[in-house]
Parts: structure tokens; C-alpha cells; sequence
């Protein structure tokens, strides 16, 4: 006879990175939102105190990758009275299907604001078909 086992809910355990980092630190994760059109997939992530100069956004392996520095000279002096978010490198990465057209990603900086824009490849942008 088999004996009665109650189900329990798992708590969800955090992917950890695959490869170890060589740079002492840690870095943040920037928050993301992500849209999606007929024509392609919006990235948009916030990174407060980064400059076009010290990012680098990068394809290899299926898996885009962003990576962005702070210049902490700019603290050196301050001292905050309130803060919302921790200064330091940002680093996120995201695994891309084989919908998305490789040699038409583009990103844009303002204002911390990153936003990247995968276009959707052809055989996954959705089209008419004329009934005859």
C-alpha cells in the first residue's frame, strides 16, 4: 500500500552564473523591461552614473551581454543624505533565439537609460497571406 504524502511547495533557487568572474566586486543587475512589436523585441534597462564610454553590449555564443562601468571619481566627495540604488558596475546577459536578426541588434544610451533593439529575423515577423 502506498502511503500518503502531502505535496509542498519548493521555494525557487537563483541561477547562478556559470563562469567566475576575474574582476574583485560585484556588480548589479539592472533592472529590465522588455517589449515586444511585429518587428522586433525592446530591451530597456536602467543604469544610473553609466556613460556611453563605459559600456560595452556584446553577442557570442547566442547570448547578448551587457556590461557597464561607473567612474567612481564622480562620488569621490559625496555623501548621500538618501539613496535609492547602490553605485557600482552593472552586468546582465540574455540568451536569444534564433528568432532574433543577429546583424541588426542597435543600442542607445540616455540619460542612464540603456535601450537595445533586437529586430525579429524574417521567418519569425508575422505577414498576410492573400487568400486567392
Amino acid at each position: 500500500m502506498a502511503d500518503n504524502k502531502e505535496m509542498a511547495v519548493r521555494e525557487k533557487k537563483e541561477l547562478l552564473a556559470r563562469e567566475e568572474r576575474t574582476v574583485p566586486g560585484r556588480s548589479f543587475v539592472p533592472s529590465a523591461d522588455i517589449y515586444e512589436t511585429e518587428e522586433a523585441l525592446a530591451v530597456v534597462m536602467e543604469m544610473p552614473g553609466v556613460e556611453k564610454k563605459d559600456l560595452e553590449v556584446g553577442l557570442e555564443n547566442d547570448v547578448l551581454r551587457v556590461e557597464g562601468r561607473i567612474d567612481f571619481a564622480r562620488y569621490k566627495d559625496m555623501e548621500p543624505v538618501y539613496a535609492e540604488y547602490n553605485v557600482g558596475p552593472y552586468a546582465r546577459s540574455f540568451a536569444l533565439s534564433n528568432a532574433i536578426d543577429r546583424d541588426a541588434i542597435s543600442a542607445s544610451l540616455e540619460d542612464g537609460v540603456l535601450t537595445l533593439t533586437l529586430p525579429k529575423a524574417k521567418h519569425a515577423q508575422p505577414r498576410k497571406i492573400a487568400i486567392g
